[in-house]
């Protein structure tokens, strides 16, 4: 998801605008894109298009897939014991420092959007469910 969202944000603000839509459509081979086309798919964002926002609206697509089990895996790897949280410093160190690393301002998105509870642990359950199904669990 990271990787799809940089390769999005063609001018490197950190936001998908309708501009970063149309040069994306146009690296893609499609340059006669509607104006209407590209303002459509910005609306449906319920504002600016951040990363989290990315993911959010990903997981609202994802509706009725099965891709929750896979993510789930990737994060059981960093909770042998199946606790169902991980200790964000912990995470934070493996995203930010392990394969597509994320950047400082990546990891203060996401606990902006998944804080951390009182103990520092990432309910990583809550977390897949809301990026495969788009809403938070009661």
């Amino acid at each position: 998801f990271q990787q799809a969202f940089t390769i999005m944000d063609q001018n490197r603000d950190g936001f998908i605008d309708k501009a970063d839509l149309r040069d994306t459509f146009a690296a893609l081979g499609r340059l006669n894109v509607k104006n209407e086309e590209l303002e459509d798919m910005v609306k449906e964002a319920p504002g600016p298009i951040n990363f989290t926002v990315f993911l959010t609206m990903f997981g609202e697509k994802l509706k009725g897939t099965d891709p929750e089990e896979t993510i789930l895996n990737a994060f059981k790897i960093f909770d042998p014991e199946g606790k169902g949280h991980i200790k964000a410093d912990y995470i934070k160190e493996m995203l930010m420092t392990q394969a597509d690393r994320f950047s400082q301002e990546e990891i203060n998105q996401m606990f902006a959007a998944f804080p951390p509870d009182v103990s520092g642990n990432l309910d990583y359950k809550n977390l897949c469910y809301v990026i495969t199904h788009g809403e938070e669990k009661d």
